[in-house]
């Protein structure tokens, strides 16, 4: 420190006023941020999360511009190369091969005293006349001897006309000065597209270069700014959790400790803001973490459709509250004769396919309140109300008779049944599948529990099987005395 100290005094007077006005500066910017965190500190949690949320929005923002404003740039660049460079370097080449062409039918035409070929000389002449006024049509043209190319190119068409009786007599001087002033044009207007072609090439060389230029210095950039983002963002973040952590310090439990007892034994929170909707929120989340759990525990892995007991569940609460009931249960007939056919991935297609279909006519003809569940296998649940099972099954066995044909081998389908050889050796043939569907409703009878329900589904889906196509049946009977149809 004294060392310091006698340093500084050892400094001149204006050196000693520049340090203290850096000290001044550092001292202000410091104040201000003092100034600002205790404001800060007294904001409500959402100000809080709002603010950090428009810190990280306006780096996004930055981000953004700058990444619009160098594609901007890099789109500027493109433009010129494929409007102007790529056309001009292509232009340039065919005129050069109109001009051999030309060069070529007018020697044929002479050597070979053959005038029908002077008309495609012409020709020719006026594809060249053509590329000039495409030329002229491309954008920044300003710098293109446009105007040369066009006066020597009419020189030189001048020069053959006139010069064409000369020049059948190669001997003569009028055909040799006429061929030499010829072949000058052509020489100059040759040097001319050389040089607009170089051009146009080592600008679109240049413009690569560009691009690359702006393309690295815009990852540089970028990358600084979401690296400078990130580590403000971390800081944003630190100081609003810090703000806020001293609140909530009695909800940081573990969830195993949570769900290990019950809910009104964690410590009450006192805040009245976002803290207590917090805690109220935590304690709701307790209460619903374990029928959430288990649902997901029991959910098929295979459709991703809850298994039995969301089905037990939601039968015994659809029982208990008295409401309308419609109980499906759809099983697959020789669905085991197909998997053993054609093995368990193409039965699980089956499976699949058979779920797409029940959920997607429940979407269409059932209500909100519709379940659907897996229990496992081939069989499927469907909790409905009355008035819509009907409708419901009718389009599920459409669609499932139209689709299960297309799963089953072109021979197999074409003989219409699968034919398989016992252990005996004997052939036993098994039809196509079905689906059947029992359906369990309490408009005619009070149903007393869900094992009732799925006994009597149960019973149903042995009946329907029984048939040899798909359908559904349903229970009509009233306080277990059947209603036979």
């Amino acid at each position: 420190m004294k060392t310091l100290a006698s340093r500084f005094f050892r400094l001149n007077m204006a050196t000693k006023s520049f340090s203290g006005y850096v000290l001044y500066v550092i001292y202000t910017v410091l104040l201000f941020l003092k100034t600002i965190a205790a404001r800060f500190s007294r904001l409500n949690i959402a100000r809080k999360m709002l603010f950090g949320y428009l810190f990280c929005a306006f780096l996004m923002i930055l981000m953004a511009l700058f990444i619009l404003s160098r594609l901007q740039q890099l789109n500027r660049i493109n433009q010129l190369i494929i409007n102007r460079d790529i056309p001009l370097v292509e232009m340039t080449g065919k005129m050069r091969d109109t001009l051999l062409a030309q060069e070529l039918y007018a020697n044929r035409s002479l050597n070979l005293g053959t005038p029908e070929i002077v008309p495609l000389f012409w020709r020719t002449s006026e594809e060249f006349e053509h590329l000039i006024k495409q030329m002229e049509a491309l954008p920044y043209r300003t710098d293109l001897p446009i105007v040369r190319l066009a006066v020597l190119h009419g020189e030189h068409d001048r020069l053959f006309k006139e010069g064409l009786e000369y020049l059948k007599n190669p001997s003569s001087p009028m055909a040799q000065k006429y061929d030499q002033d010829i072949k000058e044009r052509r020489g100059e207007m040759i040097q001319l597209l050389k040089k607009i072609s170089d051009g146009a090439r080592q600008e679109q060389n240049e413009k690569s270069r560009m691009t690359l230029s702006i393309t690295d210095s815009a990852i540089r950039v970028t990358a600084g700014l979401c690296v400078g983002g990130i580590l403000l963002g971390i800081l944003v973040a630190i100081i609003i959790t810090r703000n806020i952590s001293g609140a909530i310090h009695q909800l940081k439990l573990s969830p195993e400790e949570i769900s290990g007892k019950p809910s009104s034994s964690l410590s009450p929170v006192g805040n009245r803001d976002e803290i207590g909707d917090l805690f109220q929120a935590y304690q709701l989340m307790v209460k619903r973490l374990k029928p959430l759990e288990q649902m997901y525990l029991d959910a098929s892995p295979l459709t991703h459709l809850p298994g039995g007991i969301a089905i037990e569940n939601l039968t015994k609460k659809r029982l208990a509250d008295g409401a309308p009931l419609a109980f499906c249960l759809l099983d697959l007939a020789n669905f085991k004769s197909f998997n053993d056919r054609y093995g368990y991935a193409r039965g699980n297609e089956v499976i699949m396919a058979t779920a797409r279909i029940i959920t997607e006519a429940a979407a269409k003809h059932g209500g909100q309140q519709d379940f659907i569940g897996h229990i496992g296998g081939d069989d499927f649940v469907i909790i409905t109300i009355p008035d819509a099972y009907e409708e419901m099954c009718g389009k599920i066995i459409e669609a499932f008779d139209n689709t299960i044909l297309s799963l089953y081998d072109p021979e197999d389908r074409e003989r219409g049944h699968i034919l398989e050889k016992t252990r005996q050796g004997k052939e036993v043939s098994f039809p196509i599948m079905t689906i059947s569907i029992a359906v369990v409703t309490n408009q005619v009878r009070k149903l007393k529990s869900h094992i009732q329900v799925s006994e009597i589904a149960a019973e149903l889906k042995t009946y329907a099987k029984s048939f040899p196509k798909s359908m559904y049946v349903v229970d009509r009977r009233k306080n277990g005395v059947p209603d036979k149809e």
